[in-house]
């Protein structure tokens, strides 16, 4: 049976660990850098801006979902953005990420949310035909951008 749970203070080093798995599989090890203090510091603090929740299986940590709330000037509501997700390989289709999904969709309803977004890498079909089975809409017309490094410092000198 799956539980899922809201992440606490003591889950910090666990998220980490979850994180470096996310990237692992990502092949993006070398870009996962955070700390369990930088977690600690993140979401548990007076005013956190992220919330992880971490779903269990018979009380082992099986993956977890860290997300953020955004806002929609079209619709005039808040959104969730799940930054991640990730199930431990050993969990998989054992219906962990369904669970964490239901969760976040209590999340996003609790909050009056109009709508969940995230974003997959174009080459994991497996988390894609996931979404595609969930019901979620590919949003293509969309592309993404970052400023981060050098280009975010730059900026300000613009």
């Amino acid at each position: 049976m799956v539980t899922v749970r809201k992440a606490q203070q003591s889950d910090a080093q666990t998220i980490v660990d979850l994180i470096n798995g996310l990237a692992e599989y990502e092949k993006l090890a070398e870009h996962a850098v955070a700390s369990a203090g930088d977690i600690k510091a993140s979401l548990f603090n007076e005013n956190p801006k992220a919330f992880a929740l971490i779903a269990e299986v018979d009380r082992e940590v099986a993956g977890f979902a860290l997300y953020f709330f955004n806002y929609s000037t079209f619709i005039g509501k808040h959104g969730v953005y799940l930054e991640d997700l990730f199930v431990k390989p050993e969990f998989r289709s054992r219906k962990v990420g369904l669970a964490l999904f239901k969760a976040l969709g209590k999340v996003a309803k609790e909050n009056d949310c109009g709508r969940i977004d995230w974003a997959v890498l174009d080459w994991n079909k497996l988390a894609i035909d996931f979404y595609d089975r969930l019901g979620a809409k590919a949003q293509t017309e969309w592309t993404g951008y970052r400023l981060e490094g050098n280009a975010l410092d730059l900026l300000k000198k613009m």
